[in-house]
């Protein structure tokens, strides 16, 4: 069985990796899996610290997780591909469509 300090720090790098890209990268779609990875991260966190406790809590709310990140991804990919389609790019600073 893996310990609870490998499986927090496997999540923190996880984390730390998805800031990294986010932070770094000036894609749409990149700075967008970015953001899954870090919501991945912080469900293997939860999932570990219940198992940890012995409870369901950390499962339960990974379950929430899922649920809005996968609501996220489709109404994140249709406004990406509805701003690719008018603007041809999905460079973030060649974007400009909320600024006067």
């Amino acid at each position: 069985m893996v310990s609870l300090s490998w499986l927090m720090a496997l999540s923190a790098a996880i984390f730390v990796i998805g800031v990294g890209g986010f932070l770094t990268r000036r894609n749409i779609l990149v700075m967008f899996m970015s953001i899954e990875l870090m919501l991945n991260a912080v469900n293997l966190a939860f999932v570990s610290l219940g198992s940890r406790l012995g409870t369901m809590d950390g499962q339960v709310i990974v379950f929430f997780v899922m649920t809005v990140a996968a609501a996220e991804a489709a109404v994140g990919l249709a406004i990406i591909i509805s701003i690719f389609r008018s603007r041809e790019t999905v460079h973030a600073d060649d974007l400009t469509l909320l600024k006067w």
